[in-house]
């Protein structure tokens, strides 16, 4: 009788510890936006990655007026991209609009460094949301240049999100490896 009441007993204990972890993963279920931008394609294909691993939905950040190879020319001073990023009030328009950003409570924003920071199209983007309560993480692709302050600006555009610091990423980065940092934020 003592081992069927333990073995009872182990059973209801098994069975409302699952409860409870079944509802904890409702109530901790997320929905994820990849918005990025992509001026040359490189951010565009970590954003993919990062979209499948982390089960995100995809927006692209494009510009009204799209860049041309001479807008993107960072030796130039007088290139559009080199304009934009002096006057820190620069906002690009964005040609289209995520559609009920409002479903959203962790938002992966992607794009290439530019002068060691976001482009300011991002600055755009950030401006462009309410991202109260969200959870906004920052994620940049470059050849050698770290995020910067790109974190700290995004926050001060937001300031009623938390936006956290963020990654770089080479433009060869495995899904395992983005796999591993999103389930930080998930």
């Amino acid at each position: 009788m003592k081992k069927i009441l333990i073995v009872i007993a182990m059973i209801l204990t098994s069975l409302i510890s699952f409860n409870v972890k079944a509802e904890e993963g409702n109530m901790t279920d997320k929905k994820v936006l990849v918005a990025y931008f992509s001026a040359t394609g490189t951010t565009a294909g970590v954003a993919d990655k990062l979209a499948k691993v982390t089960g995100g939905e995809l927006f692209e950040i494009k510009p009204a007026q799209p860049y041309s190879e001479a807008d993107l020319d960072w030796r130039n001073n007088q290139s559009r991209s080199s304009v934009e990023m002096a006057d820190m009030n620069s906002r690009p328009k964005i040609a289209s609009k995520v559609e009920n950003m409002s479903q959203y409570n962790v938002v992966f924003i992607g794009f290439p460094i530019w002068w060691y920071r976001e482009p300011s199209i991002i600055d755009t983007f950030m401006e462009s949301y309410d991202f109260a309560g969200k959870t906004v993480i920052p994620f940049a692709t470059s050849g050698s240049s770290g995020m910067g302050k790109s974190g700290e600006n995004m926050q001060k555009l937001a300031p009623n999100a938390k936006v956290f610091e963020g990654k770089r990423f080479p433009a060869n980065v495995s899904e395992e490896v983005l796999k591993t940092w999103a389930d930080e934020w998930l």
